[in-house]
């Protein structure tokens, strides 16, 4: 069975999954990622000199043994992944030369992967986004020799999102009818510190999460990425960030504030451009879809679970999860 009618007979499709892949550690030289495992005993995942992630197992878990995830994935209902890079190895500020090797060889190691398991999985591209030109050439790559999906790239990186040098790697998903996937990364992992407030409590990954895919949607808005790539498809993580809660906010900026380009003073004008996005429904809430719905529209929201993260949902139940949100995923995939 080939993968388009695997996916069209999938009943439950998770497009936010997170892959580790053997093949790449050290794959950025000096600045990893590294496994190893501190004095008592307990796993560490680190990047570069300062960053380490103590505790979390990767190794013999579903994030690195694709037999574990299946097995999982059939105890959860879920038939089909896309994989994605684990956030932490984004590397979007290390020297472009080190970040291209390193996401060479996740997506070769990727495309092996989900072509040994193409009935359970599929796979975005990590992408150099400190390189346009050089991400641009990934993403060609990555789709046309690799056969992955589409590629997947964090929240902040050197250049803004809305910036016209990335404009390159956008287009060319257009011309490959491909899309991107958004989700946040840490900050400070490999570039600047992030808000010394959100240092506690792994505020950085709790509410900074949220920060920064809501300031991703007003940067491709407010930005005009959209209006530039009228056939371009984004996905952003977690519902959107704080979007559906502040999309009055927003939309009042857009009418209101002297920045706001004049294409999206007219009322309904920025509503509009945010049933342009596509969000995956990690949230968590009780009421998520209807209030995702509302802000993105029904036909825009994908299922996403954060597979074997800290926050997946416990107890999934496909009997709860819409049908309509796998002719949804079946759409942003390019396999209707």
């Amino acid at each position: 069975m080939n993968k388009q009618e695997v996916l069209k007979q999938a009943s439950v499709i998770d497009i936010h999954a997170h892959v580790v892949l053997q093949e790449t550690m050290g794959a950025a030289g000096e600045y990893g990622p590294f496994l190893g495992t501190n004095p008592d005993n307990t796993p560490f995942f680190q990047i570069g000199k300062n960053y380490r992630l103590n505790g979390v197992k990767y190794e013999g878990s579903p994030f690195m043994d694709a037999d574990i995830r299946i097995d999982k994935m059939k105890a959860s209902s879920i038939d089909y992944q896309v994989l994605s890079p684990n956030p932490l190895t984004y590397f979007h500020f290390i020297p472009a030369a080190e970040a291209i090797r390193f996401c060479q060889i996740h997506n070769d190691a990727l495309s092996r992967l989900v072509e040994r398991h193409g009935q359970y999985l599929g796979g975005f591209a990590a992408l150099p986004m400190q390189d346009p030109q050089a991400a641009s050439q990934e993403l060609k790559r990555a789709v046309t020799e690799l056969n992955l999906m589409g590629a997947a790239f964090g929240t902040d990186m050197p250049l803004r999102l809305h910036d016209p040098a990335l404009d390159v790697v956008y287009e060319t998903a257009s011309e490959l009818n491909v899309p991107i996937y958004i989700h946040p990364g840490p900050a400070g992992v490999d570039g600047p510190d992030g808000d010394p407030a959100l240092r506690h409590f792994e505020l950085d990954i709790v509410a900074g999460f949220t920060c920064q895919e809501t300031i991703a949607v007003g940067s491709l808005v407010y930005g005009g990425v959209l209006d530039r790539h009228p056939e371009l498809d984004i996905c952003i993580s977690h519902g959107g960030g704080a979007v559906a809660m502040t999309a009055y906010r927003m939309a009042q900026a857009a009418r209101k504030r002297p920045w706001a380009a004049e294409n999206i003073r007219e009322n309904g004008k920025f509503e509009a451009m945010l049933k342009r996005l596509w969000v995956d429904t990690h949230i968590g809430h009780p009421d998520g879809i209807e209030l995702l719905s509302a802000t993105f529209g029904a036909n825009h929201l994908v299922y996403g679970t954060n597979f074997a993260g800290w926050d997946m949902p416990e107890n999934l139940d496909s009997n709860h999860i819409p049908s309509f949100l796998a002719d949804n995923a079946r759409q942003l995939l390019r396999r209707a």
